[in-house]
């Protein structure tokens, strides 16, 4: 394509923070009618480049052009209002209000000749946006109480109703189904055939090289280079991103079960639809948690953690009866729990790196009263060396960190209090491929130590390749149990198909 069929130019762009250099002389080109994928280790840029061209950051130096102009959005609603939109990974919505005031929210549509809103176009106008999209999504519908999946699709309706000629799509598959990703990636066609430019960031090879037209790889805030999609293969991309071979996607499993650690009987949920779940998880085992959105997989976790109210059922631990009513009951029992959404229920945004990573297991800094500085910042660089953080310092504020080294700051939260059973829902979620390898090994370690690891995973080919055995949930009810040596996921969707 020409270069008068660019859209987007961002040329020269740098950006600091405190300590950091975040963007060094990054270059970006996008055509118009093209998915442009932007790929990299979490902390190489890609976000903050971005938010740099969205206006949430303001960079240091270089360029912006759209359409041929110059442009420097001063915030996102400048960005917006020029044709800009961006589908964040972390999405940041009014929870407690509905559907189409989140659709139009700094926006809302007036009634005739007076200065009041029209509930009765918002709703005629989401309804427009979500037919040509075939979203099905109830507009009055309190954002608080749909899944993850349709809060994303509602963003992405939000972003494509500012008829916005540049969209950029932040880890957008994270949150969906197969069946989800499939209409995901029908809408962006449709956008493609529109003459929109479509940046689209993602950890998922698969994804990436079927939807892309061409990919622009980042390396440590650099711009490294530019291909044509069909023209590069995952393991070159792989090599560009790290800068080095990584030869196996999972470690090699030498983990051994041992006897049983955790008995659940009949376990079955207050508000949700979690019904007479029961099952044994043992020593050494990384046990699987699969199902579709959903399924009542998050939900079992957060029934065995405490953290949602249990209407019957029964743990053992060691044989032992256990009530693990709250999450402090069930730390002081060896239980920790990743959570699905590391922005809402994981991180404390405007707390440091060591704060983050120590506040589950403040007892053991105690010297007499008082909390030892010494003792937290060993054990938080403990952390930051085992997992690979990329970080300036344990100072810093966690949200500043890229979504990738923020799950790594959590899973050191829980690795320092030393659980016997580690709950990880989605643990690799928005990870890249060096990073999740990283985080793979360090579950075969646990496994390794005797310690037992439930993990709750969306990605089949990771449970696959990390677990010994899978439990499939259907319809908050545990459809059956496979072995993840002898399993496929054909069987494993038949299962999770069950009781739907």
């Amino acid at each position: 394509m020409s270069e008068n069929n660019v859209l987007l130019k961002m040329e020269h762009i740098s950006k600091s923070f405190p300590g950091v250099k975040a963007l060094d002389d990054v270059n970006l080109s996008v055509k118009a009618g093209t998915v442009h994928a932007l790929m990299g280790e979490n902390g190489a840029g890609k976000s903050t480049l971005m938010k740099c061209l969205f206006g949430v950051y303001h960079k240091d130096e270089g360029q912006i052009y759209l359409n041929g102009e110059e442009v420097n959005f001063k915030d996102s609603k400048e960005a917006l209002e020029h044709g800009v939109a961006m589908v964040h990974q972390e999405l940041n919505q009014a929870l407690k209000r509905n559907v189409m005031d989140n659709m139009w929210l700094g926006r809302f549509p007036k009634m005739d000749n007076l200065p009041f809103v029209s509930e009765k176009k918002m709703y005629e106008e989401t309804m427009k946006v979500f037919k040509d999209l075939n979203i099905d999504v109830d507009p009055k519908k309190v954002m608080s109480e749909m899944p993850v999946s349709q809060r994303q699709m509602v963003e992405i309706a939000k972003a494509v109703s500012y008829n916005a000629k540049v969209i950029v799509f932040d880890e957008p598959t994270s949150s969906l189904t197969e069946v989800e990703v499939e209409h995901l990636f029908r809408i962006i066609n449709d956008l493609r055939s529109r003459g929109c430019g479509i940046i689209y960031i993602s950890h998922k090879m698969d994804e990436i090289l079927r939807i892309s037209d061409e990919i622009t790889i980042m390396r440590d805030g650099k711009y490294i280079t530019t291909r044509d999609a069909k023209n590069i293969t995952m393991n070159e991309i792989i090599k560009l991103m790290v800068g080095r071979e990584i030869t196996n996607v999972y470690p090699p499993k030498d983990n051994v079960v041992g006897e049983p650690l955790l008995e659940v009987r009949g376990l079955t949920a207050e508000y949700s639809k979690l019904s007479d779940v029961s099952f044994t998880a043992h020593k050494g085992e990384v046990l699987g948690v699969a199902g579709l959105d959903g399924s009542g997989r998050t939900e079992l976790l957060e029934n065995i953690f405490g953290i949602a109210t249990r209407k019957s059922g029964e743990l053992f631990l060691n044989g032992k009866p256990i009530k693990n009513a709250n999450s402090r009951e069930s730390i002081a029992n060896g239980f920790a729990m990743l959570t699905e959404e590391r922005r809402a229920t994981g991180i404390f945004g405007v707390r440091d790196i060591q704060a983050n990573s120590t506040i589950s297991s403040l007892k053991r800094y105690l010297n007499g009263p008082f909390l030892d500085d010494k003792k937290m910042a060993e054990a938080t660089q403990w952390g930051i060396d085992k997992l690979r953080t990329k970080t300036p310092s344990q100072k810093t504020q966690i949200r500043s960190l890229s979504g990738g080294n923020q799950q790594k700051v959590i899973l050191t939260r829980w690795l320092l209090t030393e659980p016997t059973i580690l709950l990880l829902d989605e643990p690799t979620r928005g990870i890249d491929v060096g990073a999740k390898y990283e985080i793979y090994e360090l579950i075969l370690d646990l496994a390794k130590q005797g310690k037992c690891v439930i993990v709750v995973s969306s990605e089949m080919p990771e449970l696959l390749g990390i677990c010994d055995r899978i439990l499939v949930m259907s319809g908050g009810r545990l459809a059956g149990e496979v072995d993840a040596r002898t399993t496929d996921q054909e069987q494993i969707m038949t299962l999770a198909a069950k009781y739907v």
